[in-house]
């Protein structure tokens, strides 16, 4: 187990010089403090979008094809994908760009997002249309509460059901709330992606395939693992309580990557708080924290909570434990807790319509 330190997550320092071209692109966005968003966006263009462009060059030698793809692949796969990811998710929630430039808004999801394997408005959508609204709760399409959370083959299934249905129950339930907006926009951003894959492919096959279709294989993966780790510990008791049906994690490098990421307790308790903010929040009610016995880890992240789930070591998540306000007595408590939240929820028989009688 571990106690509470000194926070090492970043927050935002107004003292620290801006450069130039800083003070420059600060002009453009809401929020001055969201600078570091419109780097990222100016290093992705000016790497990914000529390799991109180069994949597709006609008669390319093979070699020099693969070596391109070699480095496309990292960058999308290892270096950019963590940061752009959560920059979408936290443009998703507050927008970028103010509304007299409110067409860059769009940059995001449409021009670069695919690359990404984030087809166009689909993660918007999901996040901002059911996850958020529904919590984790039986009508989140996303939903981790009927699988056993320590298990891979839970996984496999939970995994498979988002590929092959995700979609297809996001549509139905946008239909059923009345979120005609979220729908369409949904529906749009699926349909021109399809397309755009269907006639580039005609164009060059190997490349669309590289650029296009593999990134969403990947990322899709890559976040059904994600959601999986954040609501993998749940009272079932009380599924609903936002403390004890998501997971913080502190003073890890992926916060510092990932613009806080791992908040996800305070995230799902204030949608909207700025990235920055959420060291000071997670502090400022750790009370909170504490009487809910949340479940908060330091030094490691979500894909470590999801490889110690799949090998069931306990035994190292419960090292990394925070003992908020030295409630547990020994590491086997915390075991026992974690364990006794990862178990799969029943489903709860729907009633049926009662039968007017004649």
């Amino acid at each position: 187990m571990k106690y509470l330190a000194t926070s090492t997550d970043p927050v935002y320092d107004p003292a620290a010089p801006v450069s130039r071209v800083g003070a420059f692109l600060q002009q453009f966005i809401q929020d001055k403090r969201d600078l570091p968003f419109v780097y990222l966006i100016l290093e992705i263009s000016l790497t990914i979008l000529p390799l991109v462009a180069l994949l597709y060059v006609p008669g390319l030698d093979r070699g020099l094809w693969w070596a391109v793809f070699g480095v496309f692949l990292g960058l999308t796969t290892f270096f950019f994908k963590g940061p752009f990811g959560l920059m979408l998710h936290c443009t998703s929630h507050r927008i970028l760009f103010k509304k007299k430039y409110g067409y860059l808004n769009h940059y995001i999801p449409w021009v670069i997002g695919p690359f990404f394997g984030q087809t166009p408005e689909t993660y918007f959508t999901h996040h901002m249309g059911m996850h958020h609204p529904e919590n984790n709760l039986p009508d989140d399409g996303s939903s981790t509460m009927y699988y056993q959370r320590d298990s891979l083959a839970s996984f496999g299934r939970y995994l498979a059901d988002f590929f092959v249905l995700g979609i297809p129950k996001l549509v139905q339930y946008l239909g059923r709330t009345n979120k005609r907006t979220f729908r369409a926009r949904l529906l749009r951003g699926e349909v021109v992606y399809l397309v755009a894959c269907m006639g580039l492919g005609f164009v060059n096959l190997p490349a669309t395939l590289a650029v296009l279709i593999m990134p969403v294989l990947v990322t899709r993966t890559i976040m059904m693992l994600g959601n999986w780790s954040q609501h993998a510990f749940i009272d079932a008791a009380d599924p609903a309580n936002c403390y004890t049906n998501s997971v913080t994690c502190i003073n890890t490098r992926y916060n510092h990557k990932c613009w806080n990421d791992g908040y996800h307790i305070s995230h799902h308790l204030k949608p909207a708080l700025h990235w920055s903010e959420h060291p000071a929040h997670f502090r400022k009610n750790v009370a909170y924290y504490a009487q809910n016995k949340a479940i908060v880890f330091d030094g490691i992240h979500f894909l470590h909570i999801f490889a110690y789930l799949m090998t069931r070591r306990y035994d190292l998540l419960a090292r990394n434990f925070v003992n908020l306000e030295g409630q547990f007595r020994s590491e086997a408590e915390v075991v026992a807790l974690l364990r006794h939240r990862t178990r799969r929820i029943a489903r709860v028989p729907q009633a049926l319509p009662e039968l007017a009688l004649a």
